[in-house]
């Protein structure tokens, strides 16, 4: 006996259905922070830590308010959240409050998952690529934002986005967690779990939602990117 299930234990046979993951695994909303205001070359954002810490700008906030909707309607129909994690820079802090007041999730700051720093494009960096700045072609060629003078080592990003990726698997073992983080670190946990370029997944759109599931083995697996149906 080769101890495979007999055909009639399966009469009508054994349908396709969907993936799911594993009881213990832990599901990531990656959700991209809404629209910054402008950038004035006159008129700085105002910084933290050597970054730039931006406000949401009116459109921003809108987004911030859809996907806020779009994940309170999920909590609320049962498809629950254990929690909401936000960086220490202002723009993902104003993009959860939405889904906050609706929910009365907690929050946990997570600054290991805060933007990639661009060192000394820092508050400059729309006006570099508008420029056609030839560093910026060179970064896109090689696959790293450490070719902009001053920027965050490849290396070091790599790491402490794995590192605040285990804060929220250790937090929330086998749950389901929103974690409203930067258009680069989705970029670069894409890149983790695919093996593709960082610059391959850095489009993501402000506001959207990207999905990763964390099994117990420490596989990292992509079920979603840039899931933007609530902003259309």
């Amino acid at each position: 006996m080769s101890g495979a299930p007999e055909a009639e234990d399966h009469p009508e046979g054994i349908p396709q259905r969907p993936w799911a993951p594993p009881a213990d695994a832990t599901t990531i909303l990656l959700v991209r922070h809404g629209a910054t205001m402008p950038e004035h070359p006159d008129r700085p954002h105002p910084f933290l830590d050597g970054q730039g810490d931006p406000d949401l700008a009116p459109e921003g906030r809108d987004q911030a308010e859809a996907v806020g909707r779009r994940l309170a309607a999920e909590h609320a129909a049962g498809i629950g959240f254990s929690g909401v994690t936000v960086t220490n820079l202002r723009r993902t802090h104003q993009t959860a409050a939405p889904l906050l007041r609706a929910t009365g999730l907690p929050v946990t700051e997570i600054a290991e998952l805060r933007e990639v720093h661009l060192g000394e494009w820092e508050g400059r960096f729309r006006q570099r690529v508008a420029d056609g700045d030839p560093l910026f072609a060179e970064a896109l060629r090689a696959q790293r934002w450490d070719v902009i003078p001053g920027a965050e080592p490849a290396a070091a990003f790599e790491a402490r986005v794995r590192a605040g990726i285990g804060r929220i698997v250790a937090a929330h073992p086998g749950g389901r967690v929103v974690a409203v983080v930067h258009g680069g670190v989705i970029g670069q946990v894409m890149s983790t779990a695919t093996g593709a370029g960082v610059f391959e997944f850095s489009a993501a759109d402000n506001g959207s939602i990207s999905e990763l599931v964390v099994v117990a083995d420490g596989g990292w697996r992509v079920r979603r990117f840039n899931d933007t149906a609530h902003l259309s």
